[in-house]
């Protein structure tokens, strides 16, 4: 069984050590600083089936009882229960079939003493009746127009009461939940076409480098086809968030710049490549002239360098080019920033504890995330390394 996240933290390095110097910051430091420039985006009335993945405003409270009447939770017989207190296999209690209920319409009066009414899952109880029992027990073939119950029937059988689901008044959806489907049919349930969310964030993702080209595009010697940014676009829409995608810049002062001025109207701007020592110093000046940004180095692996600040009014993330990199910075630390501005209350990542069946020697101070396959067994959950764990091997990624 494959994690959703397919990267789980350990305190490991599969070779290379992980110098750690001064000036290199924590993961959760580094996550702490993020956050703290990110807020939930203003609430707006949105269709239900346009708020898949989305973060409920402001609590939902349902104007009616859910269900809004009492009604059959099966088809059978509506029935008085007095009526079969004596009822046995040998000596079923014949009753008087005295009409039908069906879905959507109302009874036809209240049940009499002796009596039955035919009953359709979903149709309202008739007035007098306190239980229903299924066609499947009933002996319907002695003489027309009567049942015969077979047993005593209990009180409340097979009848969802007014009110069951939710009382009128009730909070049926706080602030702060997250739509899933279960979410959106709750929502239509109590009669509500459109629901207060948070926005969905508009997040600019912009890849850099001279060697990156488009697929579908022939490659010259030294190029590669660009995968980080389908993959990081992928993964913003996946946490809830409208990818607007910059394409590639070249490592040209001018590239970039035309670049950014694209993403003025983000919420979030996403950058990989030209963060690292070493990198072609044109990006980290531009980015460095157009605004306020750090470069910093994180405890982490893959994914140890990372940029972040401003580009006039719109926050920052810059990924490493190595694209496990990109992916492992972006769970770290642009996943939270982007279900924080959907007013997500808990951005950790979902884990479980499993036991590594493979060696992963740790001679550093870094937190390493290694791309695994997760199975459960017997003994509970065990780990195994999905393939390399260099910070290009997508194949592993995928397997993950």
């Amino acid at each position: 069984m494959s994690i959703a996240a397919p990267i789980v933290p350990n305190h490991a390095s599969t070779g290379r050590d992980c110098k750690v110097g001064a000036a290199m910051l924590g993961v959760d430091e580094a996550r702490r600083r993020i956050l703290n420039a990110f807020a939930p985006l203003p609430a707006t009335a949105t269709p239900i089936q346009d708020a898949l993945a989305l973060t409920i405003a402001e609590d939902v409270v349902t104007g009616i009882a859910l269900p809004p009447f009492t009604n059959s939770a099966m088809d059978g017989y509506a029935v008085r229960t007095f009526d079969t207190l004596t009822a046995s296999a040998a000596r079923p209690a014949w009753l008087k079939v005295s009409g039908q209920a069906t879905a959507g319409h109302e009874p036809e009066g209240s049940l009499e003493p002796g009596c039955a009414v035919r009953i359709m899952t979903g149709a309202p109880v008739p007035a007098g009746a306190d239980a229903v029992i299924r066609f499947e027990e009933i002996d319907e073939a002695s003489e027309h127009g009567w049942i015969g119950v077979p047993r005593s029937v209990r009180p409340g059988e097979n009848i969802r009461p007014a009110g069951e689901v939710a009382r009128q008044g009730e909070i049926v959806l706080a602030a702060g939940s997250r739509i899933r489907p279960a979410e959106i049919g709750l929502l239509a349930a109590v009669g509500r076409t459109h629901v207060a969310v948070h926005r969905r964030p508009r997040v600019a993702v912009l890849v850099t480098g001279d060697e990156v080209v488009d697929a579908g595009t022939a490659l010259q010697p030294g190029q590669i086809w660009n995968s980080n940014g389908p993959m990081i676009a992928a993964q913003v829409r996946h946490c809830g968030g409208d990818p607007i995608m910059l394409g590639v810049a070249r490592d040209t002062a001018g590239s970039v710049r035309a670049r950014l001025a694209e993403s003025a109207d983000a919420d979030l701007m996403i950058t990989t490549g030209g963060v690292s020592v070493g990198d072609f110093d044109v990006v980290k000046d531009v980015l460095q002239a157009e605004g306020r940004i750090d470069l910093w180095q994180i405890r982490l692996k893959p994914g140890k360098p990372l940029a972040f600040g401003w580009v006039g009014n719109t926050p920052l993330v810059g990924l490493p080019g190595n694209p496990v990199a990109a992916y492992v910075a972006f769970v770290q630390f642009a996943r939270p920033a982007i279900l924080t501005m959907l007013g997500c209350r808990d951005v950790s990542m979902p884990t479980v504890q499993a036991r590594l069946l493979d060696r992963i020697e740790n001679r550093g101070d870094c937190e390493q995330y290694a791309r695994v396959q997760v199975e459960m067994t017997s003994a509970g959950y065990v780990a195994r390394l999905a393939g390399g764990q260099g910070s290009g091997m997508l194949t592993s990624l995928a397997k993950s």
